[in-house]
């Protein structure tokens, strides 16, 4: 196997790559990657990300969300997460799990912690989950990749993969909430994780014939750049791409009771019904009108709603507080 460098910490970037590496890349065939995020929140390509991510803590803390080629469930990247990504010239080996967590499974052996595959696409120690793995293949070529919990910050994790407390009736495939370990805490030395990925790249290396590193291209960087831009920094990707759902959102206020009802298709409002105890000062239907085709994010809808003036409707809240209740 050929290692092909890549420092990047941009998760666009690091996505971009992945998809660059199993479509286009011109390079030995059969290759890996290890590679770190700056946070993110990393989610399935069959994913609705608003019922998987806790969007408002995202926000707050500056957490990148990327959509990714392949399915499966939504991660958290971190510095202390390692990733690991395969690319083969040959996808006979598509839902064959085991062969591509086998050299994480043998790196963690060498420093003395036993691991085992569990189910079809996770890894764990002592029976809590490190490490989740995904494929995708695309003409002959198959791209595995997985994540490795080193010494990530679990704390973090839990909440932006908790969703609000109001309920999602959704289409979309549902992520498996685990419980998770660092593979830190059962070390009996101490490690980092750039010793580590040092130690699994070796396991890597061997895994198909022939062996070395490489570094990408200038123009296969303008490639990636190019794709990170058109595709994985979008929003219509990230965002837009969620399968169709129903979404209830409520609040009990001192003015009064509101449950808001909206549809959203495609990561845009198609439907939104405004009920409640409250007086409004005037059609609340032209207020939910306006609403239609808006993008279900907080910065188009708080525009919106500052555009068509709630003193009309709803005098009693301001745009900013009911777009955040509305994505909340």
């Amino acid at each position: 196997m050929i290692e092909v460098i890549n420092p990047s910490h941009d998760p666009y970037f690091n996505l971009a790559l992945e998809e660059y590496l199993v479509k286009s890349w011109t390079g030995p065939k059969n290759l890996f990657v290890l590679w770190q995020n700056q946070p993110a929140v990393i989610i399935g390509r069959n994913q609705n990300a608003i019922e998987e991510v806790n969007l408002p803590y995202l926000e707050q803390e500056g957490i990148a969300l990327v959509r990714r080629m392949s399915g499966g469930g939504a991660v958290y990247h971190d510095s202390g997460n390692l990733n690991y990504t395969l690319v083969l010239d040959d996808s006979q080996d598509f839902a064959n799990f085991d062969k591509f967590t086998r050299p994480v499974i043998k790196a963690l052996k060498k420093i003395g912690v036993k691991a085992e595959n569990s189910g079809r696409n996770d890894i764990t120690i002592k029976g809590l989950k490190f490490s989740g793995n995904a494929q995708f293949k695309y003409r002959g070529r198959l791209l595995h990749h997985g994540t490795i919990l080193f010494d990530s910050n679990l704390d973090i994790m839990t909440q932006v993969l908790n969703p609000g407390e109001h309920k999602i009736a959704s289409k979309g495939i549902k992520s498996v909430r685990s419980r998770v370990t660092n593979i830190c805490e059962h070390l009996s030395q101490d490690l980092t994780v750039e010793e580590f990925k040092e130690i699994l790249a070796r396991e890597l290396l061997h895994l198909e014939p022939g062996s070395g590193t490489c570094e990408l291209a200038p123009s296969d960087l303008q490639a990636v750049e190019a794709l990170r831009e058109n595709k994985y920094a979008t929003w219509a990707w990230n965002y837009g791409h969620s399968p169709a759902f129903n979404l209830r959102k409520t609040a009990s206020l001192a003015w009064g009771h509101i449950d808001i009802r909206l549809e959203v298709k495609h990561g845009r409002i198609g439907a939104c019904r405004i009920f409640g105890d409250y007086f409004p000062s005037g059609e609340i239907e032209d207020l939910e009108g306006a609403l239609i085709g808006v993008s279900y994010r907080l910065e188009d809808i708080k525009a919106c709603l500052e555009e068509v003036g709630l003193l009309g409707y709803l005098p009693q809240i301001d745009a900013n507080e009911l777009a955040r209740l509305i994505c909340g």
